[in-house]
């Protein structure tokens, strides 16, 4: 479904991400794990079209999408919850969940923030607080919601636990594996890499801009130095 091809991103003369190149098969939850500063975010907003790449390709349904703007990387069926969530906090829960289904058909955001409810029933209760009233965990969920109003096929994730409780670390884990369960190709970038590799198919480990490690999330699980570097282990 998505084919990432030797990529080069940088911030200035930073060289943030370093040729690059990974796969995500149809059907899959697939994590990118490492370090604060790997350069994990940056690949999901350069995967997005919020950063360019410096060559290289980025094929998603056999379509190269490095040169497309956002939003019709959004209409072909790819989304990203960001990174710190970044919701809408003086509009409302459906507010902010319209603001997802900026490229829908009007005769169709009724039925998908319908299903969005059956998702996450919380955000219906609260659908007319302002976003910013939410606790962590429901804004969370605000911002899964939002980016599933645009029933994307491939739905990349930008740390979903950072700053959540574990119960709700938990939950937010149980919904992603739900979402995965019913269709939705799952990329999944978390620092909580014993959580990630619980529910992923495969993992690339990356250090300051490089893949450095790719398996099934089993045999990562059970690697030495993974263990050492990112599980406590």
């Amino acid at each position: 479904m998505l084919d990432v091809k030797n990529i080069d991103v940088y911030y200035g003369a930073i060289h943030a991400v370093k040729d690059i190149s990974f796969h995500v098969d149809e059907g899959e939850i697939v994590t990118l794990i490492g370090a604060n500063g790997a350069g994990k975010s940056t690949i999901l907003k350069t995967i997005a079209g919020l950063l360019r790449s410096h060559g290289g390709s980025i094929i998603f349904d056999s379509e190269n999408i490095a040169v497309k703007p956002p939003h019709k990387i959004v209409e072909q069926g790819l989304a990203l919850v960001p990174e710190g969530r970044a919701i809408f906090a003086q509009m409302t829960v459906q507010e902010n969940l319209e603001m997802g289904a900026f490229t829908v058909p009007g005769t169709k955001i009724d039925k998908r923030m319908n299903r969005v409810f059956n998702h996450f029933p919380r955000l219906k209760e609260r659908r007319r607080q302002p976003g910013g009233t939410l606790s962590g965990g429901e804004q969370q969920m605000l911002a899964m919601g939002r980016a599933l109003m645009s029933t994307p096929r491939l739905l990349m994730l930008d740390e979903p636990s950072m700053g959540l409780a574990p119960i709700l670390v938990a939950q937010i884990f149980d919904i992603i594996s739900d979402l995965n369960k019913t269709g939705t190709t799952i990329l999944l970038v978390e620092q909580n890499a014993q959580m990630a590799l619980s529910i992923a198919n495969r993992g690339y480990v990356l250090e300051t801009g490089n893949i450095t490690k790719t398996a099934t999330a089993a045999e990562l699980l059970e690697d030495d130095a993974v263990k050492k570097a990112y599980l406590g282990g």
